[in-house]
């Protein structure tokens, strides 16, 4: 039998992370448009509405009952506006690692909504799933997606030489593929109990926010 993650929604002071929805497919277009989500994901361009209602209704969903992660829409507390969006994939339940990638909407940047995701959803993978890894994978040239994982106590573990292809903007206005690195990240439960620490049971939600590679 396949293991999988519940059909869940979760909270913090200003978010919450919860299953993507019809309504949400107007805004998820237009986040998916921006310049730094086409440069660092491998999401297509144009994004069209087609593609985001595929995602959220029916891969999305797929991904959880198929075991192989969970995708989370990630709105405001307040107003119910799609900020990001939080994706836990390539699930290893014999392990019970997994890794996340994340993207966050233009308008959402530089209020530190990137490490609030982030980290409601390791809290919740690593002491509601009882999870002893979570990794994440940034390009060598993304220092935005970097800041975040130093934010949230990540490790840093090495690097996966030319392995990843971004994507640039010519000077006619267009893109094209550039390689690059990947630099590794781990978190682990531990690492998650000194950061909270060190915050005296808060966080320093910081003016950080980037798409982070692996989005599919």
């Amino acid at each position: 039998m396949t293991s999988t993650f519940p059909d869940i929604s979760i909270s913090t002071d200003r978010l919450v992370l919860r299953p993507f929805e019809a309504g949400d497919v107007p805004a998820l277009a237009e986040m998916m448009n921006d310049e730094l989500i086409t440069a660092w994901t491998t999401a297509p361009h144009p994004y069209t509405t087609a593609h985001a209602r595929d995602w959220a209704l029916r891969r999305a969903p797929g991904e959880r009952t198929s075991g192989s992660g969970i995708v989370f829409a990630v709105t405001e507390f307040l107003t119910s506006r799609l900020v990001g969006s939080v994706y836990l994939h390539n699930t290893d339940w014999h392990t019970l690692c997994a890794e996340i990638s994340y993207v966050t909407a233009p308008w959402a940047r530089g209020e530190g909504y990137a490490c609030e995701s982030v980290l409601a959803a390791a809290e919740w993978l690593f002491h509601d799933q009882k999870f002893e890894r979570l990794e994440l994978r940034t390009a060598a040239d993304n220092t935005a997606a970097q800041q975040v994982a130093q934010k949230i106590g990540c490790i840093s573990e090495g690097v996966l030489r030319n392995a990843w292809i971004a994507r640039s903007r010519t000077e006619d206005g267009g893109w094209t593929d550039i390689r690059t690195d990947l630099i590794v990240w781990s978190l682990l439960p531990e690492d998650l109990d000194e950061v909270r620490e060190q915050h005296n049971g808060g966080y320093d939600y910081s003016d950080y926010a980037a798409a982070l590679p692996d989005w599919r």
